[in-house]
């Protein structure tokens, strides 16, 4: 059974930074794709970042190109968000998820099969 449990997330001012985490469980980094989704009040679901299993490299969203970093440590079971810069528009809970994927086959990041409970990013201006 895989589950996800998200940390990491909290209040910072506009141009802070924070470091979200994910602990995963039941998941075989090989054969899974991993992510990062968000979501504000009143809005859609926002796919952040994502990372592929087997050095197929990794996607972020135009929104945080270059602001953020997705990495994964397989040892300790752990996906990690770095966010620098941040700005006011990035406040949302984020969502750690996974889905099993191939190199042919990956699903959408919005498509992914599994999520954790959430964790709150706040950002004030």
């Amino acid at each position: 059974q895989v589950q996800l449990v998200e940390s990491g997330g909290g209040s910072v001012q506009a141009g802070g930074s924070l470091n979200l985490s994910c602990v995963a469980s039941g998941v075989v980094y090989s054969s899974y794709c991993m992510g990062w989704v968000r979501q504000a009040p009143g809005e859609d679901r926002e796919g952040v970042a994502a990372i592929y299993p087997g050095g197929g490299g990794t996607y972020y969203a135009d929104s945080v190109k270059g602001r953020v970093t997705i990495s994964q440590n397989n040892d300790k079971n752990t996906l990690a968000l770095q966010m620098n810069s941040l700005k006011p528009e990035d406040t949302a809970m984020y969502y750690c998820v996974a889905t099993y994927c191939t190199a042919r086959y990956r699903p959408r990041l919005l498509e992914y099969a599994y999520s954790g409970q959430g964790t709150q990013v706040t950002v004030s201006s």
